[in-house]
């Protein structure tokens, strides 16, 4: 990256980071490396980049330039000193909390998790040996009572989906470091570090997935970790895997050759290279495009959900608004401590008086928002996670992650999603629509879930009225 005589800002970092210009080609845009190998300068510079004595490119699925750039970038917007690119978020929390933990071990982590975390954790892990400690309560003396001699780590998102609960993520770094472990954040909904920095409050690890925001348009899958760099895998004997004899690599040992970046080196070279989740060049090419209007996008789809939510709170027929912008959120006070001012993210959700037949007359009804599993996409979303993302979840599994019905909210201008007209509005203009009734007690309303989009306020005021 070019030298500059003061720290750069985080706008620009996300378009210098990683990167010089091309040194064959002197191209501005980084190039797409759609090579799977590289020519060795010789026999011996071959065995160095094999026995990890020397840095380099092997084969794709370990490291590819273009892939590198964006690992740089996401690195250096998250404050950490090295990352990993993988083919999903899925795969980088996966590969995160598998270099760290085996058979026998478990991790500590929030039960308020994007449904596909929850089920991979409850059921993929324990076909691992990993067992895994639920917390239910929103509290860092909760964390600190679950974990036992054999926790490895404390997992949490920054802003949890679906219900937008705030981490304490300094206190919670507290409670793992005093015991010895690592504090693990999914920061996804921190948007590349743009809304939250969880390294800077003491978190160890962050993984992405950069699928969302990072990516902005809903056109590719990837992952993401990245290494604080600041935690000590030689301070107990809880990671024999950085201070014991590698057996793949003929008695290296990980902390010993490679310091604060040995975390990110073994996940690289063993479990990377191991199970393969690799991302591709060209998909890192759209996210590095993806992340030069990082800012701009993150700091728009901010601002509707803010008024989406404000607007949404007054209304009669929703019961409830879930979004960090809300004085009435319970993490509110922490958000203005934590998250970038007036940045509070891009996804609320809200209940709707009424039963599920009602939630889902609200979703279809919609035509400008689209139906959809994803969110950080620059196109307004909408879904029902209680049907969809959290299906696989129990009835009581689905309480304590916090979910209900969701409806997402993204940033088209707000004349433009006056100009959509419902199914919903069109029947009652001529006189076919009842009302919905008031319906389900405390705890069990429907709900929908909102995703980032400009106001599309007087939109959802005719779809209620």
């Amino acid at each position: 990256m070019a030298e500059f005589h003061k720290e750069p800002e985080f706008d620009t970092i996300q378009l210098h980071g990683g990167q010089v210009p091309d040194p064959t080609t002197n191209a501005r845009a980084v190039p797409i490396y759609a090579t799977t190998s590289y020519v060795f300068n010789d026999s011996a510079h071959a065995a160095d980049l094999f026995g990890l004595r020397a840095f380099g490119n092997i084969y794709s699925r370990i490291g590819n330039p273009t892939v590198d750039v964006f690992e740089k970038r996401i690195a250096a917007l998250e404050g950490g000193v090295a990352a990993v690119a993988t083919s999903s978020g899925q795969a980088a929390q996966f590969l995160a909390i598998a270099a760290i933990a085996g058979t026998g071990d478990n991790i500590v982590s929030t039960s308020y998790l994007y449904g596909g975390t929850y089920n991979q954790f409850k059921v993929t892990f324990k076909q691992f040996g990993i067992g895994v400690k639920w917390v239910t309560e929103d509290t860092p003396e909760a964390f600190a009572a679950a974990i036992d001699e054999r926790t490895k780590a404390i997992y949490v998102e920054s802003i949890a989906n679906p219900k937008y609960i705030l981490s304490d993520i300094p206190a919670l770094s507290k409670i793992a470091h005093d015991h010895g472990i690592p504090l693990i954040v999914d920061n996804t909904f921190g948007a590349g570090g743009y809304i939250i920095q969880p390294i800077k409050l003491g978190a160890d690890i962050v993984v992405h997935s950069a699928t969302k925001w990072i990516g902005g348009h809903g056109n590719t899958i990837a992952g993401v970790i990245v290494d604080s760099g600041k935690f000590d895998w030689t301070q107990n004997d809880k990671f024999p895997g950085f201070t014991q004899p590698a057996e793949g690599y003929h008695g290296l040992k990980f902390s010993e050759a490679f310091g604060n970046i040995a975390y990110a080196i073994k996940v690289r070279t063993e479990l990377l290279r191991d199970l393969g989740p690799a991302l591709n060049p060209f998909g890192a090419f759209l996210l590095l495009t993806g992340l030069e209007t990082l800012s701009l996008r993150v700091q728009r789809h901010a601002d509707n959900a803010l008024a989406l939510a404000r607007y949404l709170e007054q209304h009669p027929k929703v019961s409830w608004v879930s979004y960090l912008g809300l004085p009435s959120h319970p993490s509110h006070e922490l958000a203005n401590k934590l998250l970038r001012k007036q940045a509070y993210g891009g996804v609320l959700s809200f209940g709707v008086k009424g039963d599920a037949a009602t939630t889902s007359k609200v979703v279809d009804s919609l035509k400008l928002a689209s139906n959809l599993a994803n969110v950080g996409d620059a196109k307004t979303l909408v879904i029902h996670p209680a049907t969809t993302t959290h299906q696989q979840l129990t009835e009581a599994e689905q309480l304590s992650s916090g979910v209900t019905p969701d409806l997402e909210a993204g940033k088209e201008k707000e004349q433009d999603k006056d100009k959509e007209q419902s199914k919903e509005e069109k029947e009652k203009e001529e006189g076919k629509e009842e009302k919905a009734e008031a319906g389900a007690g405390a705890g069990a309303t429907p709900a929908a879930k909102v995703s980032k989009r400009t106001s599309i306020i007087k939109r959802v005021k005719k779809l209620f009225d």
